[in-house]
């Protein structure tokens, strides 16, 4: 087994640890889980803490030399290394802990190939860094992202740090927001692979710099991969210490125009 993951490459390794820690969390469905408080409403359970874990075993099994940070776990590995693993394992605690399906698995290499596992729909997202596809029952079909659906996520899940000057609720009270898209509410990583994947227009949160967060990392390279447009909701790249703060990913330019016309109250 770790001969067989040493030779694969680094978008194999990333679906690999996915579906290892999607597995876990499948497993782990509607057992009455210990909770670990992490303070302000928040929490993992016994759920998370194993999916990493398994999510790690691989990773280690397959790039003995590369550096993981986990959210659960913080940052191992070797000080130093060139190559930096990026892994939330159970992305939407809260809608787990609650019953609901939609969650996901996350891992990515930084600045390198990623993937995204949905547990309960069965679908793994991944990318080598350059194209995007989803593979489903041994199928690989490559993501064309499009906004004919114009259904818009939206993360309403505080902090809220561009408060005042930006509240995502306002954007779904914003006339010319109805006009156009319609709102759904999906606050796990999942949601960028629907945009990627043609299952939503686009994804709009709050928030700092989120290019090499654990939670976002293998979203936002699965979307510029499939050719999204992603950028912070001031409109800069992420990702580049020229802002990029919070993230609006688009499936395309025209949506993305008019997401951040609202976001900024421009005509």
């Amino acid at each position: 087994m770790i001969n067989s993951l040493t030779n694969m490459d680094d978008s194999e390794v990333a679906i690999a640890a996915a579906r290892a820690g999607a597995d876990v969390v499948r497993a782990m469905y509607g057992q009455d889980l210990a909770r670990i408080d992490k303070g302000a409403g928040d929490f993992a359970t016994a759920a998370d803490v194993a999916a990493e874990q398994a999510i790690l075993d691989v990773i280690r099994a397959a790039r003995p030399d590369d550096a993981l940070l986990g959210e659960e776990g913080g940052r191992q590995g070797a000080v130093g290394a060139g190559r930096e693993w990026l892994v939330d394992p159970l992305c939407g605690t809260l809608n787990y802990a609650a019953g609901t399906l939609v969650v996901a698995v996350n891992v990515a290499l930084r600045d390198g190939a990623a993937a995204v596992a949905d547990p309960f729909g069965g679908e793994v997202f991944f990318t080598d860094g350059t194209t995007a596809r989803v593979r489903r029952d041994g199928t690989d079909a490559t993501l064309t992202p499009t906004a004919a659906t114009q259904l818009v996520d939206v993360n309403l899940d505080p902090p809220f740090p561009g408060a005042p000057g930006f509240r995502a609720v306002e954007l779904l009270a914003d006339a010319r927001f109805v006009e156009r898209f319609r709102p759904r509410v999906v606050s796990t990583s999942l949601a960028l692979a629907w945009v990627a994947a043609g299952k939503r227009a686009a994804y709009v949160t709050d928030g700092g710099d989120l290019s090499g967060s654990v939670h976002f990392a293998a979203g936002i390279a699965l979307c510029r991969a499939a050719g999204c447009v992603v950028t912070g909701i001031d409109g800069t790249p992420i990702g580049t210490g020229a802002g990029g703060r919070g993230l609006l990913v688009a499936a395309d330019a025209e949506t993305h125009g008019l997401l951040m016309s609202m976001i900024t109250g421009q005509d």
